[in-house]
């Protein structure tokens, strides 16, 4: 079976993405269809409301698999994904748009977070590479 050359480069570009990136990429797509699932609860079109929040169950789970459990905050972050699940299920089940209102941010504010963090860390490397070399 032979690839499409956007699919090739889409695979290609993910698996040299490092973990920062690519927790990125999943926080944006999952924002992404946060607002597709409220885009579609405006058009009462619940069946694409359905899959969008199905797509962002998935990315929530998956991230929550994938958080090392060493780490404290994975305890945390474990019951916010939770909670966010739980969140999505009541959109789903209730067709509930101030429940859908009331996740978003805390969600998009996550993501802030997680790009705060990723460019703080990526300036201290660069800090301390340039130390490295004057000495």
């Amino acid at each position: 079976m032979e690839h499409n050359p956007i699919q090739q480069y889409k695979e290609q570009s993910i698996s040299t993405m490092t973990p920062s990136e690519l927790l990125l990429l999943l926080y944006d797509e999952l924002v992404k269809n946060l607002m597709r699932c409220d885009l579609a609860l405006d058009k009462k079109d619940f069946q694409q409301m359905e899959a969008a929040a199905d797509k962002c169950t998935d990315i929530i789970r998956y991230l929550d698999e994938t958080l090392d459990d060493q780490y404290p905050i994975s305890q945390e972050l474990h019951r916010l994904y939770e909670y966010f699940i739980y969140q999505l299920v009541r959109v789903k089940v209730g067709r509930n748009k101030q429940v859908l209102d009331d996740l978003r941010p805390m969600i998009s504010d996550l993501r802030d977070s997680f790009r705060i963090a990723e460019k703080n860390c990526a300036e201290e490397m660069e800090k301390k590479q340039r130390q490295t070399e004057a000495t």
